[in-house]
């Protein structure tokens, strides 16, 4: 592959103010400094942070492509998210504030969790789940998921989260894949009003799943007509998860783990359709968490810290669950839509709260945006100090509305990139250090070594190419579950010869000043006349433009130019579809980054298609764009929104 064009132009910098550098965790490049001098002791320094039973004797085994972290040494996660709390302050700080989202409200202290945690555990132990043994959860976004992470986590067994929005096909998959013994579930979750029926969708996962022999079932609903979240019981394989944890003893002693046993798997999806069981272990992946989390966000003991990922996302594993807590936060957890009842639910939960620190999506960014300020500036949001934004690129203008009407113009905001696979943030602002630039990642963290390279593995030091990490992190994934050779074949094996070379998938471009720039997956990069153009670039221009929210760019066959670009484009509210709109967003962009990246279709849409996760599924669009099937569509958030645009696209080129 060729190296990437670079098109689009940020020139606009924020430095941390004065009194935020002061007081901040790090305020001097020292700590890059030292980590760039002694990579194995910068990482030896972050892992004793951490309590361990038994120190390790080597650092790191690196027999590219397999890493070992701090082998020797023993611990145990559940001990490090809650029990080390107990006996300090935090005792009766809380640990969990939950909101669901009819308005119930509950909130853990680290005591509480403590509790429900070893008593869990106990219940785990009771229905035969040993060491090693896999646990499936199937939960909404409640304080029981968290519970059972830890508790999986005390015992030494392996806990595999399927988010709560996946279909039973999705959940019978997973579970037959990891040959789970256990499934913990609830008998339904809320989203925008309504139930989702989780147990029902258990029961038929479960149909062609032998190696489960237990359900626990969470009571979500505690009130009003039975409806929707009626669930049969299934006599010697279902438990109500309350009756349970009225029998089970509150004292669990947290089993001593290697630093390489398996923490958990968690599923993402390949490009040949079946899942990619992602392992994480102890040691290296709680390290690298729990150093991201108190640098990243400058993490302090007062902070109200709410990462909006469900726990069914890596993101939700790392910064709502093991990060914060190994940090001994206070943890915002909320179950439900962001515009539910009304567009300002999130914002009247932040006044309410009091939260701090806020970490969430591009794609819920772009719909503040498209919903309007009037939303956000209802609320007092002077608590905030902190903002976050993680999972795919954020475009410059939605960094900067982010920044005027969220952070009020004062909060320095962490565009953060990583991967499921590399478990913690890898590229990400330090707030008190960074001078940080409008959708720009900015630069690698301490202990962390990325390089642009083109085809042949060659540094690229300033332009467009792709993303690889040249060392081993404490996190890193270690193989796939059941299948080392695709672990190989998918993240080593791009350049025969360089084992060590991680490859994302991801492209990226590189500025004079060394800040990278998250172009995409390379599958989405566009070869327009030799011209090879980024996504992320042209979606950027687009959202620049005041009529435009949201918008995903995909490329389709062209006979002269190989090919041509089609952009999807959803507008704010206030403005319409019309001949002229489109036009002037084609020149537009021809204005900001070139003619060369001039659209040559535009079509409007009330929404984008979307997978579970808010990423915006390109592969449709394209198969849209070149009027091909739409193949599986079961991962979409609404798959209507797929086949309307399919019928829109299809009039507008008869």
């Amino acid at each position: 592959m060729s190296d990437i064009d670079v098109l689009l132009q940020e020139n606009r910098k924020f430095p941390p103010s004065d009194a935020f550098a002061r007081a901040s965790h790090v305020n001097s490049t020292e700590m890059y400094e030292r980590a760039a001098r002694d990579y194995e002791g910068f990482w030896a320094e972050q892992a004793g942070s951490l309590d361990w039973f038994t120190r390790w004797h080597t650092v790191l085994d690196w027999q590219a492509p397999r890493a070992k972290w701090f082998e020797g040494g023993t611990l145990n996660v559940a001990y490090n998210c809650v029990d080390r709390h107990i006996n300090t302050a935090r005792r009766n700080k809380a640990a969990i504030i939950f909101e669901g989202e009819p308005g119930d409200r509950r909130t853990l202290t680290y005591w509480d969790l403590h509790i429900e945690v070893q008593k869990f555990a106990n219940v785990l132990k009771k229905l035969g789940v040993t060491r090693g043994d896999r646990v499936g959860i199937y939960l909404p976004l409640v304080p029981e998921a968290a519970i059972a992470m830890l508790a999986c986590a005390r015992i030494g067994a392996i806990h595999s989260v399927v988010f709560g929005g996946f279909s039973p096909e999705s959940l019978r998959d997973r579970m037959n894949d990891a040959q789970a013994k256990v499934v913990i579930t609830a008998d339904g979750g809320y989203r925008r009003g309504q139930i989702i029926p989780l147990k029902r969708n258990t029961d038929k996962a479960l149909e062609d799943a032998p190696s489960v022999k237990h359900v626990v079932v969470v009571q979500r609903r505690t009130s009003g007509p039975i409806g929707e979240a009626y669930v049969e019981m299934q006599e010697g394989r279902d438990h109500w998860w309350h009756r349970l944890m009225q029998q089970a003893d509150a004292s669990c002693p947290p089993e001593p783990m290697e630093s390489e046993d398996v923490l958990f798997i968690l599923y993402t999806s390949g490009t040949t359709g079946k899942p990619k069981g992602i392992v994480h272990t102890t040691g290296g992946y709680l390290t690298a968490v729990a150093y991201t989390t108190k640098y990243v966000f400058d993490l302090r003991d007062e902070d109200v810290f709410w990462c909006t990922a469900d726990v069914g996302w890596v993101t939700g594993h790392s910064y709502l669950v093991y990060g914060p807590l190994a940090n001994g936060a206070t943890c915002v957890m909320y179950e439900g839509a962001p515009d539910w009842p009304e567009k300002d639910r999130m914002w009247e939960m932040c006044a309410r709260h009091g939260v701090t620190v806020f970490y969430t999506a591009p794609t819920a960014i772009r719909a503040f945006m498209k919903w309007g300020h009037d939303w956000p500036d209802g609320h007092d949001l002077s608590r905030l100090r902190l903002l976050g934004s993680v999972g795919e690129p954020i475009n410059p203008e939605a960094w900067m509305w982010y920044h005027t009407h969220i952070g009020q113009g004062r909060c320095p905001i962490v565009d953060t990139w990583w991967q499921t696979e590399t478990g913690a943030i890898v590229i990400s602002p330090l707030p008190g250090v960074t001078h940080t630039k409008p959708g720009s990642a900015t630069q690698p963290l301490p202990g962390y070594s990325a390089e642009l390279v083109d085809s042949a593995a060659k540094p690229i030091p300033v332009g467009g190419g792709l993303l690889t990490l040249t060392r081993p992190w404490p996190s890193m994934l270690r193989t796939i579950w059941g299948d080392d050779q695709r672990y190989v074949d998918t993240y080593f094996s791009k350049w025969p010869g360089r084992p060590d070379l991680y490859f994302a998938g991801d492209g990226a471009k590189r500025d004079d000043e060394g800040y990278y720039w998250i172009l995409g997956r390379v599958d989405d990069v566009l070869n327009v006349a030799g011209h090879r153009i980024g996504t992320m670039e042209v979606e950027s221009a687009l959202v620049e433009h005041p009529s435009v929210a949201e918008a995903a760019v995909v490329g389709k066959h062209h006979e002269l130019k190989g090919q041509a670009i089609a952009a999807f484009v959803t507008l704010r509210t206030g403005f319409h579809q019309s001949g002229e709109l489109r036009d002037e967003l084609r020149d537009f962009v021809a204005q900001k980054i070139g003619a060369i990246a001039r659209p040559d279709d535009i079509l409007f849409s009330a929404d984008l298609p979307k997978t579970r996760s808010g990423k915006i599924m390109r592969r449709l669009l394209r198969d849209i764009a070149e009027g091909r099937a739409l193949g599986d569509t079961t991962t979409l958030a609404d798959p209507h929104v797929v086949a309307s645009l399919k019928d829109q696209y299809e009039s507008q080129e008869s």
